[in-house]
């Protein structure tokens, strides 16, 4: 679905008066509108002291002028590698040692038979996972290949930058060779993840041991090379400031403007759980929303902004796809990160549910591919009437 000139479009927009009346958003408006972008000085001025109704309203005229009233989300599958991981950030409830006995490492025959039950209702299956002390890329390959032997019609978003970091490592290869060869193997995109702040000083607190930030953006920007599309992330309300937030906005932006590959971003907050990171300055539900809005008022050249729904849940996903968001990420069918994390979102939803959520929030429900080429406008009572007609046959 591609974009008209949204800045144009966002001129005839009627204004509602909460904009009208804060000069600070009438004065990004017009930046916007004329072209310009918003520094992150402004960015943080807007996160501190603009009005919440204004904030989500110019957000959701930005958003309206790129996509009107469409919401995307599409039908994919979680399946993670592993939990077994060689390092312990401080915010993960995920990572498990070699030797728990909760931890697990998937043989690519393991892999395929989790999406099996899936055949025919996905698309896409998400695979993340810890930085495994033994892995090398030939169990990634083999993973994918397999995969792609089975399932060729699935489109595969594995592996955060720090995943393939460490696989290059493992195997002795440069970043480039790996993701040409994982590509080859049947990896199609990255989902993003990792990012956390792009703040070093934060890094070297929360994630100790992680790529830097510059790393993070680099191996972004050799996919991009490479042609795999990726997403990027920010993990916000753990111990960052609201001027760490602008940074990432603003490395992520200029990222953008050099190598051209984002075409999702997705801001989630930090799960409370006192005993992983205890002096985390945890986000309320409007800080969640103002995050929400102002990645869509900051990061011009990034099309879509999801509103992750397996972390903040289906409430604020539905105000949210009215703040600025475009999406809500798909029917997952499994999910444990954000579950272990302490999130209790459903992860039981099909089609016909996702498109009555976004019809619920006022939105227009749209079926995408993996990598936004792919739409299909959905009617959440007809899908329903398909869903349920092999039921009824029977």
């Amino acid at each position: 679905m591609l974009e008209k000139d949204w800045r144009a479009d966002l001129s005839k927009i009627p204004i509602p008066i909460s904009v009208k009346n804060d000069t600070l958003l009438s004065l990004s408006l017009e930046t916007l509108i004329e072209g310009g972008r918003i520094p992150k000085e402004i960015g943080s001025d807007l996160h501190r002291n603009s009005n919440l109704p204004g904030l989500t309203a110019l957000a959701s005229m930005i958003k309206h002028s790129r996509f009107g009233n469409h919401v995307f989300f599409n039908e994919n599958l979680h399946v993670n590698t592993t939990n077994v991981c060689t390092l312990a950030c401080r915010f993960c409830a995920f990572r498990k040692g070699s030797r728990h006995n909760e931890a697990y490492s998937l043989s690519a025959e393991e892999f395929v038979s989790r999406i099996e039950p899936y055949r025919g209702l996905i698309d896409e299956v998400h695979a993340v996972g810890g930085l495994h002390p033994e892995w090398t890329i030939e169990n990634y390959s083999e993973i994918y290949e397999m995969t792609k032997t089975n399932f060729p019609e699935i489109s595969i978003k594995s592996l955060t930058a720090v995943e393939v970091k460490h696989i290059a490592s493992r195997s002795q290869l440069s970043i480039k060779e790996t993701l040409k060869s994982l590509k080859k193997s049947g990896l199609n995109s990255l989902p993003g993840g990792g990012a956390e702040i792009l703040v070093d000083s934060i890094r070297d607190r929360i994630c100790m041991g992680k790529e830097k930030s510059s790393e993070y953006l680099e191996i972004h920007a050799i996919a991009h090379e490479l042609g795999i599309p990726t997403n990027c992330t920010m993990l916000f309300g753990t111990i960052e400031t609201i001027e760490d937030r602008m940074t990432h906005f603003e490395l992520l932006r200029d990222q953008q403007d050099s190598s051209g590959g984002f075409q999702c971003f997705v801001p989630y907050p930090f799960l409370e759980d006192n005993t992983r990171l205890p002096e985390a300055k945890l986000a309320s539900g409007e800080e969640i929303i103002r995050v929400i809005a102002l990645s869509r008022i900051m990061l011009d050249n990034i099309p879509h902004i999801k509103a992750y729904r397996m972390n903040i849940g289906d409430h604020l996903a539905s105000i949210a796809i009215n703040s600025g968001a475009d999406d809500i990420d798909g029917t997952v069918g499994h999910e444990e990160i954000m579950h272990v994390a302490g999130s209790t979102t459903s992860v039981d939803y099909d089609s016909a549910k996702l498109a009555r959520l976004i019809e619920s929030a006022g939105q227009e429900p749209v079926k995408r591919d993996s990598t936004y080429e792919r739409f299909e406008s959905i009617d959440s009572e007809l899908m329903s009437e398909i869903l349920v007609l092999p039921i009824v046959g029977q």
